[in-house]
């Protein structure tokens, strides 16, 4: 849930022949009314819940990407210019849209709101949908409604985060191939892959989503093994991670499930080859200290060749290799 839903406007992108498209404003400001509230909720949890968006930050290319500045504009000017702000978006946003074939138009809703003590700024593309309801005297009508469920381009921008100079405060649905360039572009989102810190959140997640406690995988270590396969094999052939074939693939009794926890993150989008070295935490475990070094598969307490005893926080190793052995019994000698 959105804790404050402060501003919201809704403007219409149409297409006006071929490569060519026009804004149409609507109303400077909507009331907030609990509709309101709920549609946004409703949108930035759908957001919220995809898994295929990308990440990054404000491109260093102002001139040619100016959302950034009125967005700064916006906040310098105590988040007062809201109609402003949306109508001079609105024309980047049919300038982009212009750029790139296949880009469509529909309903596009800005939202200015607070979340866990942050400030952002979401922008979706809405298009109507077809729908039938009874009237009152029991006859069925058609009627159009907001397809909130099917929007395919949306944006966020954490308002607070660019402030405190986060490497990351900007996220966008992908959407499949190249269409979604344009509202990217719209942003103007410099979308630099950290691929090593996304692979460790990658992992965390999937640990976390794996947990025994939460009962929604039923073997760890299996999960956690074609995990590794998957990416393994995504790191060979050089192709990055999409996380919706990614959650088919790997957990097919309830990929929306696996999909939706891969969302949540705020800072992490597919896109991204694993970082090899990184993708080892998946399958093995290791540690260090000043006296020792221990690196072990996750298997191997399966197999029940190494045994963890929770209460006294101890480890004990069996089946020792041969060499192993006779050098210790020489070093007790």
């Amino acid at each position: 849930m959105v804790d404050n839903v402060i501003q919201v406007a809704v403007h219409d992108l149409r297409r006006k022949g071929a490569g060519d498209f026009e804004t149409i404003l609507g109303k400077a400001q909507l009331k907030v009314s609990a509709t309101v509230e709920r549609v946004v909720n409703e949108l930035h949890a759908l957001y919220a819940s995809k898994a295929t968006k990308a990440h990054g930050k404000f491109s260093g290319e102002v001139v040619n990407y100016p959302a950034q500045t009125f967005i700064a504009d916006f906040q310098k000017g105590d988040y007062k210019e809201f109609a402003e702000l949306t109508q001079k978006l609105m024309s980047t946003l049919a300038f982009q849209a212009k750029q790139k074939a296949g880009a469509t138009g529909g309903h596009v809703l800005f939202a200015h709101i607070q979340k866990d003590n942050q400030v952002f700024l979401m922008v979706a593309i809405i298009n109507d949908k077809l729908g039938a309801a009874l009237t009152n005297d029991l006859d069925i009508a058609e009627i159009t409604h907001l397809d909130l469920d099917g929007f395919r381009f949306a944006g966020r921008v954490n308002i607070t985060a660019w402030l405190a100079e986060a490497d990351r405060y900007i996220g966008f649905l992908k959407g499949k191939g190249d269409v979604a360039e344009y509202f990217k572009e719209f942003l103007g989102c410099d979308t630099t892959v950290q691929d090593k810190e996304d692979t460790k959140k990658l992992i965390s997640i999937l640990e976390n989503f794996a947990d025994p406690a939460k009962g929604q995988v039923k073997d760890k270590q299996a999960f956690l093994r074609k995990a590794f396969d998957i990416c393994e094999r995504h790191v060979c052939d050089g192709v990055p991670l999409d996380f919706e074939a990614f959650s088919n693939e790997l957990f097919p009794d309830d990929p929306k499930t696996l999909a939706a926890a891969l969302g949540q993150d705020q800072g992490l989008g597919d896109g991204f080859v694993p970082n090899k070295r990184s993708l080892r935490a998946l399958v093995r475990f290791r540690a260090k200290t000043p006296q020792w070094t221990m690196e072990f598969e996750r298997s191997a307490l399966n197999d029940g060749k190494i045994v963890y005893d929770n209460e006294k926080k101890t480890i004990t190793f069996k089946d020792l290799p041969k060499e192993l052995i006779e050098e210790l019994d020489r070093d007790r000698e």
